[in-house]
């Protein structure tokens, strides 16, 4: 895919002046589309702005790409979009787009060619790296591999699902209405993989992007941050309960997964990786800087 859609070749989308009848409010700009000079359309009458624009939605076509919180090489990663996802472009510049990440909201900067017009998909990876075959055959050249859960659409054809971009093996991915029943197995999928700060699993990930991943993969939309996370998904779990696989026990900073009642599953900066290690042992790590490491313990609902 090498087309842009009108919008991205001809500047940014249109903007458009509203009066604020009211206060403003102060709003999370992770994910309110609102910055100095421009607010999403959505906004209006709610927070000032200088402008508004209405939302663009077009897709990721990269592997993965990030989601920076500045239009430079440096920026820092606050989050990533995958193959097949979906992003709300607000303003495009040259080399830039700035807007919000259809899954979850969160707002950010991305590059301009990693985007390309809005595509529906048909299936999602579902193996921790699918090669992208450049024929229907598995001994064909490899163009690039696509992590899990990256969306794209196409048509089975024997073994093979051909898409846009070359084919990918039927073992290796599924139709996209397709959920996982068991969601931390969809997590163990990520063991071994690098820890890295904003990641969703193209190469590397991070303990809250291991928890939406996995979530999502399950049918389950969840909020990027651990904080937001810890604010909204599933139920407190009373202090004296034993927990049990699944449940989701938040840190300062981190949450991890309950592989079992004592296995604490995580992608953690102190192995940077994702691994499997007890609870007990996170807790101890944690205790001289924090002196109550746990925070909260949530469990998701059947």
């Amino acid at each position: 895919m090498n087309g842009i859609i009108t919008p991205l070749r001809n500047g940014p989308p249109e903007r458009t002046r509203f009066e604020l009848d009211g206060r403003s409010v102060a709003l999370d700009r992770r994910i309110h589309a609102a910055r100095g000079d421009l607010a999403d359309l959505s906004l209006a009458g709610v927070l000032f702005s200088a402008h508004y624009a209405r939302a663009v939605p077009l897709t990721c076509v990269a592997p993965g790409a990030a989601i920076t919180s500045a239009p430079t090489p440096t920026a820092e990663a606050v989050s990533e979009l995958l193959r097949g996802e979906t992003f709300h472009a607000l303003d495009v510049m040259t080399d830039w787009a700035w807007g919000f990440c259809g899954h979850d909201g969160y707002v950010g900067y991305i590059r301009r060619d990693a985007l390309d017009i809005l595509e529906t998909p048909s299936h999602r990876i579902m193996v921790e790296s699918a090669p992208l075959f450049s024929a229907a055959d598995i001994k064909s050249s490899i163009a690039e591999h696509w992590p899990s859960g990256a969306l794209f659409s196409g048509v089975v054809q024997g073994d093979f699902i051909a898409c846009a971009e070359g084919f990918v093996h039927i073992r290796h991915a599924q139709p996209i209405d397709a959920k996982s029943s068991d969601w931390v197995s969809v997590a163990e999928r990520y063991l071994g993989q690098p820890y890295v700060w904003g990641g969703r699993g193209h190469r590397g990930i991070d303990c809250s992007g291991l928890v939406q991943a996995a979530l999502g993969q399950a049918g389950i939309s969840v909020p990027r941050d651990t904080d937001l996370q810890c604010e909204g998904i599933g139920m407190p779990i009373d202090g004296d309960a034993a927990l049990q696989r699944g449940d989701l026990v938040f840190f300062p900073g981190h949450v991890g997964i309950m592989a079992d009642a004592k296995t604490l599953l995580h992608a953690n900066a102190y192995w940077m990786a994702v691994v499997k290690e007890p609870l007990a042992d996170v807790v101890a790590r944690l205790a001289d800087a924090h002196p109550q490491p746990i925070i909260a313990r949530r469990r998701i609902s059947a």
